[in-house]
């Protein structure tokens, strides 16, 4: 499959969203730290003009200072990432040998309640299907967050590089999916941001699935009720693209209304994973018309999709893809039920049985110290030396806010107008 088929576009984190009665689009001519530039030809007069989009929300400079790593540990191999939040490297660690992953985002304002929840509820998961966190370390111009190097890159290029999966292949990865986000749920973490992009591979024969970027991520215990819409428009549920409450279902669980809610969004967001898997499309795209986001939003709302006439699948599969696609979070199948699916169970690893995933743990591990890991985070809000701060955002940022319709939860990947 071309892999431009399943990106929401260069170098933004959001799909643009465009619908100006004067333009119309041709091509992508170039991207950057702030922006995607787009050829458009202007319908009145039908010159060609060039049109840079900047992202709405706090983006403010991204990666302007050069990291400066002094550290004793860990031996720099080479980029492996880059994004606006950060840059990802490539490191090894001299104690042990491994290889690990290590992001690095700016001192000063780009270390915000995100990036908190990020670390803090990552730190807190230890499972095979989820990327290990490691540690955090204070450099000189960076916050840098230690991780486990999964080098068979993402599961979205694995797509792209097939085009599809046959069934077998597709159950392999969402039975690993499952197991994550079922660990995740157990320890009371919902994603949030589920998709193919933060799914990782190990480089094994047969790869071993790796969740990761818990940048959305929401803990019951730690964190508030959402207030916002985030998430990637192809993966989000419904009743969170209409704000809806949840109306308390399996509330003997002992979960939250707020969690409960959370956990089904993220159910469905697995849903996306698994047809994308086994159509290599996405399932609420217009066919005439993919790019168009609106339209993606409205066929989501209205639960509008198809498998394709050329694709078989079995009766299993597609009944357990139309409980999890239903508009009705009260009606969805749950993980529980999920896991106990009979398209689900069919060659279901051993090690995948345990729901909570408690054998998982490895206690002779030690994990780095909250108070420890907090007072690093408190100080790399503090900007480098010699840095000079600037926020472009400032005067738009309150006017944002004041817009009931525009995702300002600092996750940029949602900005739509019912």
């Amino acid at each position: 499959m071309d892999r431009a088929a399943l990106t929401a576009g260069p170098g933004m984190d959001m799909p643009i969203m465009h619908d100006s009665d004067r333009y119309d689009f041709v091509r992508d001519i170039g991207s950057g730290n702030f922006g995607v530039a787009r050829l458009m030809r202007d319908k009145q007069t039908k010159e060609l003009v060039a049109v840079k989009y900047i992202e709405r929300g706090d983006k403010r400079y991204p990666n302007t200072v050069p990291i400066v790593h002094d550290s004793d540990r860990y031996d720099y191999i080479r980029d492996i990432g880059s994004g606006s939040c950060g840059i990802a490297r490539l490191m090894r660690d001299k104690q042990g040998n491994d290889l690990v992953a290590v992001k690095y985002i700016e001192r000063g304002f780009p270390i915000d309640e995100n990036v908190q929840r990020e670390i803090i509820n990552h730190r807190s998961l230890r499972h095979p299907n989820i990327v290990r966190f490691k540690e955090v370390i204070l450099t000189p111009t960076h916050l840098a967050i230690v991780m486990e190097y999964a080098s068979g890159g993402e599961l979205f290029e694995r797509i792209c590089n097939a085009g599809r999966f046959n069934e077998n292949e597709a159950r392999f990865f969402f039975q690993q999916l499952i197991s994550g986000v079922s660990y995740c749920h157990s320890m009371e973490i919902c994603h949030r941001d589920l998709k193919l992009e933060n799914t990782l591979l190990d480089g094994s024969p047969a790869p071993r699935l790796k969740i990761c970027d818990f940048g959305y991520s929401k803990s019951s215990l730690l964190h508030s009720q959402p207030k916002s819409t985030v998430g990637t428009p192809a993966y989000i549920a419904p009743e969170v693209l209409l704000r809806k409450e949840y109306d308390g279902k399996h509330m003997a669980i002992g979960y939250s209304e707020c969690h409960i809610f959370l956990m089904i969004a993220d159910v469905w967001s697995c849903g996306v994973t698994l047809y994308v898997m086994l159509v290599g499309a996405y399932p609420f795209e217009d066919p005439a018309e993919p790019k168009d986001f609106r339209k993606t939003i409205q066929r989501i709302l209205n639960v509008q999709y198809s498998i394709p006439d050329n694709i078989h699948i079995s009766e299993e599969c597609w009944h357990l893809i139309s409980r999890i696609f239903t508009a009705d979070p009260a009606q969805r199948i749950t993980m529980s039920e999920i896991r106990n699916h009979v398209w689900f169970l069919q060659n279901l690893p051993a090690d995948l049985m345990d729901e909570r995933g408690n054998q998982f743990e490895e206690p002779d591990q030690p994990m780095q110290n909250l108070e420890v890991i907090m007072q690093i985070i408190s100080e790399a809000t503090i900007p480098p030396a010699g840095v000079r701060t600037v926020d472009m955002m400032d005067d738009d940022m309150e006017d944002i806010d004041s817009d009931p319709d525009i995702d300002v939860d600092s996750s940029g990947e949602v900005i739509y107008a019912m």
